[in-house]
């Protein structure tokens, strides 16, 4: 099969493949389309936690996006993990040069195992630049109790907090609710027109690494298609939860989810 799509993806590196940048060619590959990157950060971890963090230089980051975006024009992209104010400013400068419509922003802030990735300068500069170059962002509750300075107990106070993102220039937000301790996981989708809420039965797992990178490229994957966005979120959370239920169950702590499990191989290759 041919490539149905383009997409950038601009985030950190996983070494144990389970989340980041890898996580998020897998998923977009997998999901039938072509994965391009700008490396932000490179992390030495695995399904335990992380070792260490080494940051690429922000000039070197502007390059690889704009440098890759001149020659194959993205339809779309992801931006994943952003450790700093200065890599938040050269992405939007890069974003202005090469004027790419569909982009979805994770806001990744701390890894499964609790290393925190993001510091406190870069989190006003997203609130305050970022959010509003975006059509998406995709937090989790932490996430958006950071952003919003609320604590979220409940879906109303998610549907809250997805209403202070819009007044702060986000055009829309889908905010993930698997932190809250219910056997219904609902993922709230709201923008100045509507609320969705998606409902799907928790998975009681502890191999869950790499599910916000996933989801966040899931969608990106196939909003560049030429789904709608709010469809694109719906198949976005119908693959994550497909990959959870696989149960590789790989390493010692949080595991990684299956990424293959949209793939059907070709008799040939088997």
């Amino acid at each position: 099969m041919k490539p149905r799509s383009k997409v950038l993806i601009i985030a950190g590196s996983d070494s144990s493949g389970g989340a980041g940048i890898q996580a998020d060619i897998k998923t977009v590959t997998s999901l039938g389309s072509y994965a391009m990157t700008a490396i932000t950060a490179v992390t030495a971890q695995n399904t335990s936690g992380v070792k260490s963090i080494f940051l690429v230089n922000t000039k070197e980051i502007e390059k690889q996006i704009i440098f890759t975006s001149t020659d194959i024009k993205p339809d779309a992209i992801k931006i994943g993990m952003l450790s700093s104010s200065k890599v938040i400013n050269s992405i939007i400068r890069s974003l202005n040069k090469i004027k790419v419509k569909k982009i979805i922003l994770d806001p990744v802030m701390v890894a499964k195992g609790g290393a925190r990735l993001i510091n406190h300068k870069a989190i006003q500069v997203l609130k305050k630049k970022l959010i509003k170059k975006v059509t998406l962002i995709t937090p989790n509750i932490p996430e958006a109790e950071v952003l919003t300075k609320i604590k979220i107990n409940n879906t109303k106070d998610m549907i809250y907090a997805a209403n202070i993102l819009i007044n702060l220039g986000a055009k829309n937000v889908l905010l993930k609710g698997g932190h809250l301790n219910k056997k219904i996981v609902e993922d709230v989708y709201v923008n100045k027109n509507e609320i969705k809420i998606f409902k799907n039965k928790k998975i009681t797992t502890k191999n869950t690494h790499g599910t916000g990178c996933t989801l966040s490229s899931a969608i990106t994957t196939f909003y560049s298609c030429g789904k709608t966005l709010k469809k694109s979120c719906e198949l976005g959370i119908k693959y994550v939860n497909n990959s959870i239920k696989s149960k590789i169950n790989y390493g010692k702590g949080h595991g990684p989810i299956n990424h293959l499990n949209s793939i059907v191989l070709n008799k040939k290759f088997r």
